[in-house]
């Protein structure tokens, strides 16, 4: 570690990123989440971590400002020269290569963890929280969409593309506060709606946050038309499916288990676009 210490809040979202990257493969790409106040407000997927990277700060580029960045593969310098261009609390990857370090050494007050290799997304153990008069304790929520038996639900099946960004989708949502919804298009997010007291609230969140995506990067309407969707939990009513339908998601992912599946089944099916079920909430609190 280099810089100053690390505060509460510091470690509390480090861990948050450093636990979020861990959970995809650095063989199969590179992975970086920037992450803020514990949620992620951006998370790529790409065949290096400077394209992922870019990729992921598109999705929220005003609220990366001050936020801790993760990724799942070693730093090199072109990473490091894009990063330190945004002001960022904490790096956290398992290297970083020597230019790359002294890039980040130069900027005042950010600092770079090393930890030598992934968290392992699969490992047990308690999960402790503090509450008045004691410590609530459970078990670490270890598994994730690749873990389940995906089944389509709707009349149309999401394309083989659609389907990794459903999972892309569906592992990000995994660490977004709930409700949780998470739009993904082309290996990255395109808005995150996270931690509203409403599923619907959530989905038109996360479409606002791909509106202004969109007008950061000049481009015209919402950067979530032609998206897909993950929620977190199931939808206790139509009207979540329905406000991801208006933003412009062609498929959705979702635990299923409402007393009012079949009728979000059949609004999926009367806009047109496919919807799959794991049968695993996450839930995050």
């Amino acid at each position: 570690m280099q810089g100053k210490t690390l505060s509460y809040n510091n470690i509390n979202d480090t861990d948050a990123a450093f636990e979020l990257v861990s959970e995809f493969d650095p063989a199969r790409g590179a992975a970086v989440a920037i992450i803020k106040h514990a949620n992620p407000c951006g998370v790529a997927v790409a065949g290096d971590p400077v394209t992922a990277y870019k990729n992921a700060l598109r999705t929220d580029p005003v609220s990366a400002f001050g936020g801790i960045v993760a990724t799942n593969r070693e730093i090199d310098a072109a990473t490091a020269e894009e990063i330190v261009k945004v002001f960022t609390e904490v790096i956290v990857a398992p290297s970083a290569t020597p230019e790359a370090r002294a890039i980040i050494a130069a900027k005042k007050n950010l600092r770079l963890l090393l930890t030598g290799g992934p968290a392992d997304p699969k490992a047990d153990g308690p999960v402790v929280k503090s509450v008045a008069g004691g410590l609530p304790v459970q078990s670490h929520d270890n598994r994730n969409v690749d873990d389940c038996d995906i089944k389509v639900v709707t009349k149309k099946a999401p394309s083989a593309a659609e389907m990794a960004d459903l999972r892309l989708a569906a592992k990000v949502a995994k660490h977004v506060k709930s409700n949780a919804i998470v739009y993904v298009k082309d290996g990255a997010t395109v808005g995150v709606g996270a931690g509203q007291m409403s599923r619907v609230d959530s989905a038109l969140t996360g479409h606002r946050k791909s509106i202004d995506a969109a007008k950061a990067a000049g481009i015209e309407g919402a950067l979530s038309q032609g998206s897909v969707v993950a929620s977190d939990a199931f939808f206790p009513f139509a009207d979540g499916l329905e406000a991801l339908v208006a933003a412009g998601a062609t498929a959705v992912i979702q635990p299923g288990g409402s007393m009012r599946d079949d009728e979000v089944i059949a609004a999926a099916d009367a806009a047109g676009i496919a919807m799959v079920m794991t049968g695993m909430r996450h839930f995050r609190h």
